[in-house]
């Protein structure tokens, strides 16, 4: 087995038998690049320092906290440790292979059920391998975010290997919705339902619907999905965040109790539902789930120190005095340094000084807060915008208008015009929004000025530099986005084209299509980078 020598391995087990075992058949397939994992926590930390061809997990990985080889899965995916990529083989027996096949969204490349010989193991390697190598082109467009070129090497891959074409599609779709195209994403999924009644296929089609305020056809969607496979903790999910957006927080509740009473152990879902728990009032249920989520998380490689906030949050809301100072202790005993960390602490101890009554030093604890917070860059929005709240309250304006201003200026923050507004009106500051909403305007026409300026000087790639940054500040700005793509545009008549920058542009020009079909500059636009493209 020549061919794979030169892969590199990961084995994640907890047995060691089942480790040697499994170690000494990938030495008689010529495999030699082994690996060790013994826990959830050591193959993390193998998978910070190092990408790996292929890793082999346990189902059962025998963890106090319960977590297991699919839940692993999710947490290196969400966390980026693995690429969508990687080769992620799971270990398991029949009897529970037969309850998570169509139960996740996230799947591993494949399956293996124990026990199993050398042969099976041979071409479950291979077949892996050659899955690789069709979606290549498509997985390293995707990592360049050349997207449109993504959607195209998709569509050869799927003509190129059948076998794979649904997989291509899903990759399609996947392309679509990050180019804002949802509407299109959203006939790739119903085409692939058409054929197979896949769970992933139908989370995908609700998404689409939630992201176009289809709110009832999400519901009905994803009910159609639980109905057909009660274990899929995705669409609970889902359910739940659409249940939310209608201002069901009873409902939404409702959802996540429903999906922890089935998978107890996944804590991004318990800290959901303690968010959704303290949001509604019920601060008993939320304090009962943050502690969970404090405990489950405390020996994780993914620990956060929010969730000790949440739960300091939730016993100063209770005036439980003693508790919150006891939560604050154990934030400070376990936490892991760094500003995201300070900010946490700081925060923590100015909820609990201000439920003593000593207003003087939570300010001063706010203010050291809001400092940290500015470099912390792992810090929620909505910390962030609780924390820029407080602050107002107790009249330090600088330092809350500093943290909105911001969010506003990140448009991945997720924060809106109306959060920050709402956020004014809470505090009884409705006058700093309007100063707010007056210095921005002024700041982004010295932006354009700016970008002018640099265009003028036969500097085109400054002026773009420029525009980006006053279009990340207004992502909804139509004049600020056509200019941008008019920029764009220039620079690719003059130096010739540039795939990257060609994507971006098209981008902007379907966000000018989506906003304003009769947008005065659209068509002229339009034609220039038909044009522009064509010459490439």
């Amino acid at each position: 087995m020549e061919e794979y020598s030169d892969l590199s391995v990961l084995v994640i087990d907890p047995n060691q038998h089942m480790r040697s075992g499994l170690h000494k058949m990938l030495g008689q397939l010529g495999i030699t690049r082994i690996e060790h994992g013994v826990s959830a926590g050591t193959a993390i930390r193998h998978l910070e320092k190092k990408a790996f061809d292929l890793v082999f997990c346990e189902y059962d990985l025998g963890n106090d906290q319960g977590q297991d080889g699919q839940q692993l899965l999710e947490d290196l995916r969400h966390h980026q440790l693995i690429s969508p990529a990687a080769i992620f083989i799971m270990l398991t027996t029949e009897g529970v292979y037969s309850k998570v096949v169509s139960a996740a969204e996230l799947t591993p490349t494949d399956y293996i059920l124990k026990p199993f010989t050398v042969d099976v193991l041979a071409q479950r390697i291979a077949r892996a391998v050659d899955r690789r190598a069709a979606l290549r082109p498509i997985h390293q467009m995707i990592g360049r975010e050349r997207l449109r070129e993504a959607i195209l090497a998709s569509e050869v891959s799927a003509a190129a290997n059948p076998r794979y074409a649904t997989e291509c599609a899903r990759l399609r779709a996947e392309a679509h919705t990050a180019l804002g195209e949802v509407a299109q994403a959203e006939t790739i999924y119903r085409e692939i339902l058409e054929t197979r009644p896949l769970g992933w296929a139908q989370l995908g089609l609700a998404r689409c619907q939630f992201q176009q305020g289809q709110f009832a056809d999400t519901l009905d969607t994803l009910q159609r999905l639980i109905d057909d496979n009660p274990r899929y903790m995705a669409a609970y999910d889902l359910i739940a965040r659409t249940q939310q957006a209608l201002g069901q927080p009873a409902e939404a509740r409702a959802a996540l109790e429903a999906a922890v009473s089935i998978s107890p152990h996944m804590v991004r879902r318990l800290r959901h539902l303690g968010q959704v728990a303290l949001q509604s009032g019920d601060l008993e249920a939320a304090e009962k789930t943050f502690k969970q989520v404090v405990a489950k998380s405390r020996y994780s490689e993914f620990r956060d120190p929010e969730d000790h906030v949440n739960l300091v949050r939730t016993l100063v809301r209770k005036g439980d005095a003693a508790g919150a100072a006891n939560a604050l202790r154990d934030l400070d005993r376990s936490a892991r340094g760094g500003p995201a960390t300070d900010a946490c602490k700081a925060y923590s101890s100015a909820l609990v000084q201000e439920l003593n009554g000593n207003a003087g030093a939570a300010q001063s604890e706010l203010a050291h807060a809001a400092h940290a917070a500015g470099a912390a860059a792992t810090l929620s929005s909505a910390l962030k915008l609780d924390l820029a709240e407080n602050c107002l309250r107790h009249g330090m304006d600088e330092q809350g208008m500093q943290l909105l201003d911001a969010l506003a200026g990140n448009p991945a923050s997720g924060v809106s015009e109306s959060d920050m507004a709402a956020v004014y009106e809470r505090t009884g500051r409705a006058e700093l929004a309007q100063n707010q909403g007056d210095s921005v305007e002024r700041y982004l026409d010295g932006l354009v000025r700016q970008a002018a300026a640099r265009s003028g000087q036969g500097d085109q790639r400054g002026a773009i530099e420029v525009l980006q940054v006053a279009v990340r500040r207004r992502p909804e700005n139509a004049g600020l986005i056509s200019a941008l793509a008019s920029a764009m545009l220039r620079l690719l008549g003059d130096s010739g084209w540039e795939a990257a920058l060609g994507e971006q542009c098209a981008a902007l020009l379907i966000r000018m299509r989506q906003a304003d079909p009769h947008h005065p500059m659209l068509a002229a636009l339009s034609s220039q980078y038909v044009t522009l493209r064509g010459k490439q």
